[in-house]
């Protein structure tokens, strides 16, 4: 019976994530919030349903009581953050929250089959972030001089970056953490929000010849930190929410060719500066033929996603461990593995509908301030999303990169949930202020 069980698991969990995808397009059928009630309540019902086969499949193949335990203290921090949303921001954005909440929820899943210690330490973290993000919206609509401190945003990230470069231990030929008083984080995944910030604050009241250069020194600033401290990855996406931001600014094309022109030398300048990045090329033109070196990581990837299929191995009953760092730079391997491609594709279109959402509530404003920071946190966010998935199916060389909301990683999970609360605080203040109920 058991066996029987989690065979038909694996087709369940499909369906329920189908179910919930179609869902999060069905949503943009509807012009206000008020005719998407029912749409969220489906959502949110085939959310937990997929949860709950898919911790049943991980009870009967482990064996091991403390998934259940481990469950239940999901189970009750969604509903908690979902009823509290309802509660406290009875005009957020549902789409957004329950995109939050599915992300999360297959990262816990997943991040349980590989690792119960690195998926409780998630999980803890998670917990944390999501009880001061309640704050966010809330601080959000009462604090309103965030454009005017710009140079403080831009000050303070660049000051940090530099901490890293000159104090950080060199790990796998990169400096991307340090430690303060025994805990450790990543400040470029910090420094991604003050970022936003910063370019916002410089270009949203003038869009000048001296103030684009400016903007362009301060952004070039922190990518030249980033490329100093090979964080290559985090470099990339300063780089192209810095031009998204300065497009919808200036809406002069010649500065968006400009930007590509100067991604296209900054990469082959990249390829004969650093060693490390001839190897990821290396691995990527041809990862099969150096599959004991430098290939082997994305080999051992494409082995699992094409070992999946459609419908995947089922929870437990794949390899996925055979993939180095699985659990972060490579997560999406595992789920195509063991949940299928069909599976692996709906969480792409999740991941879509979010950036759809995100733009949406960006166009909404008429103040060009939260217009270019939503934007910027908006572009930042489904770019990591690219090159994560990309670097994992060999569409472009790793990057290194978490994939948001579902990689382990505690600087990333904390960023991306403040990033959603951040452009959840925007559509609530919109919506506070126009008395209206948008898209």
């Amino acid at each position: 019976m058991e066996t029987i069980i989690i065979a038909l698991s694996k087709y369940l969990i499909i369906l329920f994530m189908l179910a919930y995808t179609f869902e999060c397009f069905s949503v943009f059928r509807h012009k206000h919030e008020e005719g998407r009630k029912r749409i969220y309540i489906r959502q949110n019902i085939w959310m937990f349903f997929m949860q709950s086969v898919a911790y049943l499949a991980l009870l009967l193949t482990e064996r091991d009581l403390s998934i259940l335990l481990f469950y239940f203290l999901q189970l009750l921090i969604m509903v908690a953050v979902i009823v509290l949303y309802h509660i406290l921001y009875p005009r957020a954005n549902r789409l957004i929250l329950n995109n939050m909440c599915m992300l999360l929820s297959v990262g816990f899943i997943i991040l349980t089959r590989l690792s119960r210690e690195r998926a409780l330490r998630q999980f803890s973290i998670c917990a944390f972030t999501l009880a001061l993000c309640m704050f966010v919206p809330y601080f959000f609509r009462r604090f309103r001089y965030f454009d005017k401190m710009a140079w403080v945003f831009a000050g303070f990230g660049i000051a940090s970056l530099s901490l890293v470069l000159v104090f950080s231990r060199v790990i796998n030929g990169s400096k991307l953490n340090i430690s303060l008083f025994g805990i450790t984080f990543q400040p470029s995944e910090f420094i991604k929000i003050t970022f936003a910030f910063a370019i916002a604050g410089l270009l949203y009241s003038a869009v000048s010849l001296k103030q684009v250069l400016i903007s362009g020194c301060v952004a070039g600033l922190h990518v030249l930190i980033l490329v100093l401290s090979k964080d290559l990855g985090s470099a990339v996406l300063y780089f192209v929410a810095y031009f998204a931001i300065l497009y919808v600014a200036t809406r002069k094309l010649y500065y968006y060719l400009l930007g590509f022109a100067g991604g296209f030398v900054a990469s082959v300048a990249g390829y004969f500066l650093f060693s490390h990045v001839r190897t990821r090329v290396t691995a990527w033109r041809d990862p099969i033929a150096t599959i004991e070196t430098a290939g082997y990581q994305v080999s051992q990837s494409l082995f699992a996603i094409g070992t999946g299929s459609w419908f995947g191995t089922g929870l437990s009953q794949g390899l996925p461990r055979s993939i180095p760092v699985v659990e972060a730079d490579f997560i999406f391997a595992a789920i195509c593995e063991e949940l299928g491609v069909i599976f692996g594709l709906c969480l792409i279109l999740i991941c879509a509908s979010c950036f759809v959402m995100f733009m949406n509530v960006a166009m909404r404003f008429h103040d060009p301030f939260y217009k270019l920071l939503a934007v910027g946190l908006s572009t930042m966010y489904a770019f990591q999303v690219f090159l994560t998935i990309g670097g994992v199916t060999k569409l472009i060389p790793l990057t290194g990169v978490t994939l948001p909301l579902i990689s382990y990683g505690g600087s990333s999970v904390m960023v991306s949930l403040i990033l959603f609360s951040l452009i959840q605080g925007m559509y609530i203040s919109y919506r506070d202020e126009n008395h209206t109920h948008p898209a």
